[in-house]
């Protein structure tokens, strides 16, 4: 399998409204920049967004090493939590339903087809790539 590195973020004007997300993959030295937005959405969203427009430019199963600032969506994947509130009917711990389920729902079958290694990284830090991102995701967050 061929290992690419996939770095993400997402932004939102108003939590919710207009909404971006930016991606870079990287294989070898080949980069690909992906990004777009939403005219109402939420920065969770955005975040997630990212990491799945990311996964779905693949065009074969890779292992991939998936870079963001985003604990919400690491989190909800390394600890489990997204396989709990699916198992439960997308409910969560709280009894309160969970978010997003649209996004979870296409996200979790691309993690069945690629092996994803997720490293949280420390948004507007400058880690060179976040910043990228951050720039992809903020550039569409204004012309939604």
């Amino acid at each position: 399998m061929k290992l690419v590195e996939i770095f993400t973020d997402g932004a939102c004007s108003g939590n919710p409204g207009p909404g971006g997300w930016g991606a870079i993959l990287r294989f070898g030295k080949v980069e690909k920049e992906l990004s777009g937005g939403e005219l109402n959405t939420t920065n969770n969203r955005m975040e997630l967004t990212a990491v799945i427009k990311g996964l779905e430019a693949l065009k074969e199963p890779c292992r991939v090493t998936l870079q963001s600032d985003s604990k919400y969506v690491i989190d909800s994947v390394v600890k489990g939590w997204v396989y709990s509130w699916r198992a439960k009917g997308w409910i969560k711990s709280d009894k309160k339903p969970a978010l997003n389920v649209d996004l979870w729902e296409k996200l979790l079958p691309l993690l069945e087809i690629h092996q994803v290694s997720f490293v949280w990284i420390k948004g507007h830090a400058g880690h060179a790539e976040n910043e990228r991102c951050d720039s992809l995701a903020v550039a569409q967050a204004k012309i939604q």
